[in-house]
């Protein structure tokens, strides 16, 4: 029986002052090893180095196909449960088929309400940029459309966003920096243009954290993110601009993008559907080149049946993508079939249970409940969970402070706490790196192991639920890797071996904050997990946060 070894931290949280000290700290000759070989040791990081690992190295993980998939075909979801009080991409095809509700309106209520949610003392900040010309000319055509008969699916005229490292015409990416994006992109994005051709309507670019390199909704230089459930309280990140969108009501979905949780843990901590597809799955071109072998493009959505469309609306092969290249067809086969008979789901207890109590508690209802729905429930264990952590935190960390090395000029322009983490990914050995890929080549063993097992793993989404954001954070940032590790302690394995994942609500802790699961799927197999977060969404009260606007 392996042993389980994560664990959790007890580190100062930094801001203000003492973060910007310790910044430039781990940037200066002379204090910079020995303050980086702490945060190393700190983290577990050299725990790797002395791993007997005899594999080859897997620089991506992309894995052919097993069997054959059913395309996809073009589906119509049905009525939207009584339990999700949100409106849906189906609520707004169907008010504009009756001609209750024109693209037009929705726009301009849009425009209104993203006026409103930037108001007060505590402005929303979930986009960074937003243009009501290019938005309104957007509207007038799809309106046409409508008028015409002519609508082009059940996207036409539906308001959606993304993040802003995803490349969308007429905006620049600034990636969450001060200093990337001085112009506009030249081209849309792949994902922003069958978005665009299927009639979207995008409404602009969402904030996240800056280069994505840490899990929360802090960001120095476009207003950090606050949570719609709690104006004190995180989004998480990175795509926290995404989450934040979508549970306030200013779109049913958004476009997020995901390498160590991104797009999972800031729609866990908002309470919406995340899902971050197989890698390989959904084209990379124009999206930041963050971090090559782990990053993912995905949906945030208010509804399974959200999420399933806008999946299936971006996914596919690109010509342009070799990595896109190797998939099977997009399916959906049996997404919303409404009980779960047949399929096994696999709990690693110690790895479960290693959360908050509200979390394990909530959680472990929605599992008993899924049972009932027809789940076999399977205990299975999953060795080296920390190794691979550790190989995940190397890989990423590598990665972003190689894509970033171009802009060493610019390096006191980030903020401090993304100046700490690419100082230690530049203190990552070539042999660090490769170790971490030979780990990786184990890491998908050990989860295709488990995968003879069952069909899905399950755990908690996060192991809190959304936490305040720290005195002095809005401004400047914050550092907290305490609370990073408890909130990416589910999310890392899937991007380290590409196997899809998805978060979906479970409940609400006592102060009223989203609690969610995850359910890790073997790779290309999509459909499965959205079929159960379809019978989980069944099952659970969705509540509307106290930062809601809604645009119909």
């Amino acid at each position: 029986m392996p042993t389980y070894e994560l664990r959790s931290l007890k580190l100062p949280k930094l801001t203000g002052a003492a973060l910007k000290a310790y910044a430039a700290a781990a940037e200066t000759s002379g204090v910079r090893a020995p303050l980086i070989s702490n945060m190393m040791s700190s983290g577990g990081i050299h725990k790797l180095r002395s791993v007997r690992l005899d594999e080859a190295p897997t620089f991506t993980p992309l894995v052919p196909p097993a069997r054959d998939f059913p395309a996809y075909e073009p589906f119509e979801p049905g009525d939207r449960p009584a339990n999700v009080p949100y409106h849906t991409i189906l609520d707004f095809a169907r008010a504009y088929r009756s001609g209750a509700l024109t693209p037009l309106q929705v726009a301009e209520r849009f425009i209104a309400a993203l006026e409103a949610s930037e108001q007060g003392a505590a402005p929303l900040r979930a986009f960074s940029a937003s243009e009501p010309a290019n938005l309104l000319a957007q509207a007038r055509a799809a309106t046409r459309r409508f008028a015409e008969g002519r609508p082009l699916g059940l996207l036409d005229g539906v308001p959606l966003a993304l993040k802003d490292e995803i490349d969308m015409l007429p905006y620049p990416t600034s990636v969450g920096t001060a200093f990337l994006g001085a112009a506009p992109a030249e081209s849309d994005s792949t994902v922003a243009a069958r978005l665009r051709e299927a009639g979207a309507m995008l409404t602009g670019k969402t904030n996240m954290h800056e280069i994505g390199i840490n899990p929360n909704g802090s960001n120095a230089h476009w207003g950090s993110v606050r949570n719609p459930f709690n104006d004190v309280c995180d989004t998480g990140g990175s795509s926290s601009g995404s989450a934040a969108a979508v549970a306030a009501g200013l779109v049913p979905a958004a476009l997020g993008a995901d390498g160590g949780g991104s797009i999972r843990i800031p729609a866990s901590l908002c309470g919406v559907v995340g899902l971050k597809p197989t890698y390989g799955r959904i084209s990379e071109v124009g999206a930041a080149p963050l971090c090559w072998s782990v990053a993912h493009l995905g949906p945030l959505a208010a509804s399974v049946a959200d999420a399933a469309l806008v999946y299936a609306a971006v996914a596919g092969p690109d010509p342009l993508d070799a990595n896109t290249r190797v998939q099977p067809p997009v399916t959906l086969a049996g997404w919303n079939r409404p009980d779960l008979r047949g399929l096994r789901l696999g709990i690693y207890k110690d790895w479960f249970e290693h959360a908050a109590p509200e979390v394990i508690s909530v959680c472990r209802a929605l599992l008993e409940e899924l049972h009932r729905a027809g789940a076999d429930i399977c205990t299975i264990t999953i060795p080296e969970l920390d190794e691979i952590r550790v190989a995940h935190v190397i890989t990423i960390l590598s990665e972003m402070a190689v894509c970033m090395g171009n802009y060493r000029e610019q390096r006191k322009q980030h903020s401090a706490s993304t100046r700490m983490s690419l100082a230690m990914g530049e203190a990552f050995t070539a042999t660090d790196y490769l170790w971490a890929q030979r780990m990786r080549t184990r890491a998908l063993a050990h989860f295709a192991a488990a995968f003879q097992q069952v069909d899905a793993i399950i755990t908690p989404s996060t192991a809190l639920a959304a936490q305040p954001i720290p005195a002095g954070g809005l401004s400047d940032g914050w550092s907290d890797l305490s609370t990073d590790t408890e909130l990416m302690r589910y999310a890392f394995p899937a991007n380290f071996t590409g196997n899809p994942a998805i978060s979906f609500l479970a409940g609400y802790d006592s102060r009223g904050l989203p609690i969610s699961m995850q359910a890790i799927g073997r790779h290309w197999e999509e459909h499965l997990l959205l079929r159960v977060a379809f019978n989980a969404e069944r099952l659970v009260q969705r509540r509307l946060p106290p930062r809601y606007y809604p645009l119909f």
